[in-house]
């Protein structure tokens, strides 16, 4: 496993990222989107849809960091990912990610602290 360091400061990138794709995504599902259809404006989709497509992919690499930098299971890993393209849904992935990485951490403070 990487420095805690190391760590802290890939939860606090994954942590920002995730707060970004999850605003931006649910601006697109629930504002973009609707005037789209109902007002016949496309033009904030046509603005926010490549906003997300490029955050969601810096999202994916960040992520990917903090999943080998922790050490997360595969499976976990692939959901924490996938948690950028359902509305709402980064959010709760974000504190699942950051309960479970600040508890590692403690923990491994704690053991070098005593050892």
């Amino acid at each position: 496993m990487a420095t805690p360091a190391a760590i802290a400061k890939a939860l606090t990138r994954y942590r920002t990222l995730a707060y970004i794709v999850g605003v931006v995504l649910v601006t697109l599902v629930l504002v973009a989107v609707p005037l789209k259809y109902a007002a016949d404006t496309p033009q904030l989709v046509q603005t926010i849809g490549p906003i997300h497509g490029v955050l969601y992919i810096v999202y994916l690499l960040v992520t990917f960091d903090l999943a080998t930098k922790t050490r997360l299971p595969f499976r976990r890993a692939v959901l924490v990912m996938l948690a950028g393209t359902i509305p709402f849904v980064s959010f709760i992935a974000e504190r699942s990610v950051t309960r479970e990485v600040r508890a590692r951490l403690a923990a491994s403070t704690g053991a070098d602290a005593q050892g």
